[in-house]
């Protein structure tokens, strides 16, 4: 074959090539053929479509990116919060805590408990209460606790947001890991014990309760600036809830006194301090 036929061969190959580049880059802006209706696959569920409430199975990881996807980039708050009731109904469950985690969930769930709607706050509080119920995801929503404990004393009292911020510090405090980032906000939770309803006394005490537990948390609690008020709760008609937790609080730091010396420990906490309140004449009396 002569020189000027080879080249013609070549031509026509680049130019078949180039067609069928063309018509893949085509098909992949159009998306695939159209056929027959009876042969297309049914499409999956949307990410907005996995927000309603008739959407009831446990996703898969692949439902959960979406999810997330949709979660950080939306600005829809009625879709934000849909979403996290989804991601945070999913975190219940063991194997998605794990997969939204390695999904890169948490931050993504972390950075909407400071959003100016209070709905929105409880719910992203509520997702990370559920993910936190697993150790590694504790890891990584420690980083948040000052942000909640904030927002726990500056939320309305006794609303639904505020509880949810208690319940996730109750899970981060249930071992003696990361309690003590809590050190700085003790005052502020004995305040908070003393102003709301019984719901959020209950609630405060279990964060208390946990502290107790730990030694190493005894002298931050019994240097507390507390209102003498306290006291009131050691009233046999307290509700038993309430009082079974002050007397646990007690005893535990009690034990953990014993291992102290007393009054050598008095001297460094100042009157009005928790110390005083459970040491003094008052509190012997009752």
């Amino acid at each position: 074959m002569g020189g000027g036929a080879r080249d013609v061969s070549w031509v026509a190959a680049g130019l078949v090539l180039g067609a069928g580049v063309c018509y893949c880059a085509y098909r992949l802006t159009r998306g695939p053929p159209r056929g027959p209706r009876r042969l297309q696959r049914r499409p999956s569920k949307s990410a907005e479509d996995l927000t309603t409430d008739s959407y009831d199975n446990i996703l898969n990881a692949e439902q959960l990116q979406k999810l997330l996807y949709l979660l950080e980039f939306t600005e829809d708050p009625e879709i934000i919060e849909r979403a996290l009731v989804t991601v945070g109904n999913n975190a219940a469950f063991s194997t998605n805590q794990v997969i939204i985690r390695e999904l890169g969930g948490i931050p993504i769930i972390g950075s909407k408990i400071n959003h100016l709607n209070h709905s929105i706050k409880e719910k992203a509080l509520n997702a990370l209460n559920n993910l936190s119920l697993n150790v590694e995801n504790q890891a990584e929503i420690k980083m948040y606790i000052s942000q909640v404990c904030t927002g726990v004393f500056s939320d309305p009292l006794n609303s639904a947001v505020q509880l949810a911020g208690l319940r996730l510090l109750t899970n981060m405090t249930v071992t003696n890991e990361y309690q003590n980032t809590l050190c700085c906000h003790i005052t502020d939770l004995f305040r908070v014990l003393l102003t709301g309803n019984d719901s959020t006394k209950v609630q405060v005490l279990k964060v208390l309760v946990n502290l107790s537990e730990n030694p190493a948390m005894t002298e931050e609690l019994l240097g507390a600036q507390v209102d003498s008020a306290f006291l009131s709760l050691y009233d046999s008609q307290v509700a038993k809830e309430i009082l079974l937790r002050v007397l646990t609080l007690f005893h535990n730091i009690n034990n953990c006194l014993k291992k102290k010396d007393r009054q050598a420990l008095q001297c460094k906490f100042t009157k009005g301090s928790l110390f005083h309140l459970l040491y003094g004449e008052e509190c012997a009396q009752k």
